[in-house]
This record gives C-alpha cells, structure tokens and sequence, in this order.
C-alpha cells in the first residue's frame, strides 16, 4: 500500500504534504489476502462469541439450523440470521450484551423516540478500537496530529460527540468539546480558537454557514479546512453547498450506535468516491432488502454489518436500512468502499403507489433561492387520500412575497421531478425541530 497520499488544498490553504507510511497502523497496511484471512478468523470467532454468550443469538442460530462451526468461508455467512434494531428493543437493556457487566466501561443508547432506546456497551478493547477507527478515520478525511478539531455532535447517551472526541485525542489533535447547541457560541469559538477540523452533521453545518453571514462575518475566512460530516444522510448538492460556503473539504464518516458509533467507514479527501469500509473490523453485505439474498458487487441495495472484534455487543448481520452498494477500494485498496448513503428503506414513502426518497427533495430544496437547506416532510391522510405537507425554513430576511415564490416553485419542481403533488410551506428560519443537530425529515401522521 503506497505511503504517499497526498492530500489537496482547500483554498490554496491547506498543506499538501504525504501522508507518512508511519501513521498509517496496522489494519491499514494489510494486503487483501491478509484481510480476507483475519476476516474469517475473527468471523468464526464473532459466531461463536455471540452464540455461547447471547441467548437471542442462540435461539436464532438454533432456529436456522446453523451453528458457529458452519462458518467455514466468508460466503458462509449468508447461512446465518439477520440482526434486527427490533431484537436490540426486545432485549433492553442489557439482554444483547455477550460479557459480565463488571467488564463493560461504557453504555450508550439511541434517542428512543419511536420506541424502546438501543442500548450499546463497549468493554475496554471496545473502546480502544473505537478510538482506533475514528483515529484512521480522520487521517483519511486529511487530518494530522496537533490539528485543533472542533467537535459539535452530542455528547452524553449519543455515540458522536465522545466516539469523535476520544478518535481525534488518539490521532494526537486537539480537540474542542463544543457538543451542540448555543449556534452564536459555537461561530464564536471557532474565530477565537481557530481549529482547523469541524465533525458536526451536515444540516448543523449549514446552520452554523448562516450564523456566520449573520455576525457579518465571511465563512470562508475562517480557519476552517476540513469538515467530517455524519449522522444523516447528505447528498453531493449539499456537499457543494457547504464546500462552496466555507471554502473547505467536505467529507463523509459513517457509523451506526448498534455497529460502533461514527467510524465504520471513511470518505478519504484525496477522491471523495465513496467510504472505505474499515473492514477489519466491520464485514459488510448487500442484501436485496425485499428478497434477503445477498447480492453481487457493484448492485445497489440494504447495507448489513456483521462485527468482528466487539466484545460486549457482537452484532450478527445486523440490517442498517441503509442503501448504498459495493465498489472496489482506491485509496485504500484493500478496503472496500461503499457509496454514498443518500437514502434508507424505511425512509421511502409511498405517495398514492409513488415512490419518493427524503434526497429527491433535499435535491429541489438546495437549489431553490431564499430557503435554506432545512426541511421537513409531513405525512397525513385527508379523506381517503394520503397527502404530503413539506416545511422548508427561510432564509434570514425572506419577505411574504419571496416566501411564497419558492413555495411555488418548489411545489412545481416536486411535480414535475418527483411526480407526486405536495403542499409546501415556507417557515421562519430555526423553527423545525431538530435533535442532536439533525432535523427529523419525515414526521408520520397518518396512523394518529
């Protein structure tokens, strides 16, 4: 694997110079022969972990007909039970840990918002991998050490905030703990303390692009050069817009609470082609989400992990609802990528037998003028028909007759694209909820 991976400048500003082979650990230096072997060992031994230790894994193996043994390739895998966010619920809290609770150091959970929270714990050599991947993940995204990184995910039970900030320490960069929330503050740090890394969610990130103009203050000024943007889906107009904004590098981490955490996979900033999967420990299938087959590379369907080095929650086929596919790695050529999430399955709404995607949306949002790219979509039924309501925050200063121009036209580009009819609302700017500096884009009424 070569040493010499050169990361581009943003703006002219941000050094270029090769990344040294001596920063690059272990894993990263594996062959693909080498990764394929450690794959199977430390698959066989995951199988066998969460059977002797996990009673759920035991009565779903045992129900298959499979036992750990049977693993004797990677292919063998697909013999195996998917994992479910459901089984997580109905084990809460602990019922899905696989060692003593003397031996985990850390639990965290999902919000809980539609159901029963997902509890994780992570023992120590949990933790210290997690730091490991966050650590590859952004010197793939063109940090070095004794960079200042400013970290503005949530900390406390949400995995971003403290995954992010014990990665970055292992990295050797400095980190600023922000957290979320106090937007004026957070612009304020940011000139004062003049990191050179932001990890944050993208809509958060576009949020704090506005407080900037607000303070009258030039984003691309700031001492900003590489934004690490997770947690929810974001498409290439957005990365446009932030890159174009802040005159910075845009690059995507992704991770799930039930895998890891944020870390699972990286975008390097030398291509932006897609994540490599950090592979080592996480093994990846595509799975036709319908169907359940595993599918061929390179076709698009539901992302699935199993884990391989976890010790208190091995995760077996765990189904992310995530699409993406499959593709060959490049910068890390023994890791493979996967592209770009930009939907999920439970995400699809079904409109009168249309099928429409949260992206498709965000697409028709971020390039119309005067709205900003934070929206909201509304489901409810009125009579016996299903009807869609999108609230679309305005920019700062919108007067009525701009608001309801975008509206329109919005309207009419959902029409014309999307093919489905949606009333659209423009709103004032800040006033759709959001939760760990995410907006909740599909909000359901038609079950109430």
């Amino acid at each position: 694997m070569s040493s010499e991976l050169t990361v581009p400048a943003a703006g002219g500003s941000r050094r270029g110079e090769p990344l040294p082979d001596a920063l690059l650990d272990d894993g990263e230096r594996m062959s693909a022969p080498e990764l394929r072997d450690h794959q199977l060992r430390q698959l066989r031994w995951t199988l066998r972990h969460a059977y002797d230790n996990v009673e759920l894994y035991r009565k779903k193996f045992d129900r298959a007909g499979v036992r750990p043994d049977d693993c004797r390739t990677l292919e063998d895998l697909a013999r195996f039970p998917f994992t479910t966010k459901a089984d997580l619920r109905d084990t809460y809290p602990f019922g899905m840990f696989a060692v003593p609770m003397s031996d985990v150091r850390r639990i965290h959970a999902s919000s809980g918002t539609t159901g029963a929270p997902t509890v994780v714990g992570y023992t120590d050599n949990d933790l210290s991998m997690w730091a490991d991947v966050i650590a590859r993940s952004l010197r793939a995204a063109g940090c070095r050490p004794g960079d200042k990184v400013h970290i503005s995910y949530g900390y406390g039970l949400f995995t971003g905030g403290l995954g992010a900030h014990y990665g970055a320490e292992r990295a050797g960069c400095t980190v600023i703990p922000a957290s979320g929330g106090m937007t004026a503050r957070q612009v304020q740090i940011i000139r004062d303390f003049r990191p050179e890394v932001i990890m944050v969610t993208p809509s958060y990130m576009l949020t704090l692009l506005d407080e900037f103009e607000r303070q009258g203050v030039d984003p691309r000024d700031s001492s900003l050069k590489i934004g690490i943007f997770g947690a929810e889906p974001w498409t290439e107009s957005m990365r446009r817009e932030i890159e174009d904004g802040m005159d910075i590098h845009a690059v995507d981490i992704y991770g799930l609470s039930e895998v890891c955490g944020p870390g699972v996979a990286q975008e390097c900033v030398d291509t932006k082609d897609g994540l490599h999967i950090w592979e080592d420990h996480f093994y990846p299938e595509i799975v036709d989400p319908l169907a359940d087959h595993v599918l061929a590379g390179g076709e698009s369907g539901e992302l699935v992990f199993t884990s391989l080095t976890k010790e208190a929650l091995p995760v077996i086929r765990y189904r992310t609802h995530d699409l993406t596919r499959l593709l060959p790695g490049t910068v890390r050529p023994a890791f493979r990528r996967m592209e770009k999430v930009t939907g999920r399955c439970d995400d699809m709404i079904i409109l009168r037998g249309v099928n429409v995607f949260p992206s498709q949306i965000e697409e028709i949002v971020l390039r119309t003028p005067d709205v900003a790219p934070h929206f909201q979509v509304q489901l409810s039924r009125r009579g016996r028909m299903d009807h869609m309501t999108l609230f679309v925050e305005a920019r700062p200063g919108t007067g009525a007759d701009r608001r309801a121009e975008a509206a329109g036209a919005i309207g009419k580009d959902v029409k014309d694209g999307v093919g489905v009819t949606v009333e659209v609302t423009v709103v004032d700017p800040e006033t759709l909820e959001r939760s760990v500096g995410k907006i909740r884009r599909i909000k359901d009424l038609r079950g109430r």
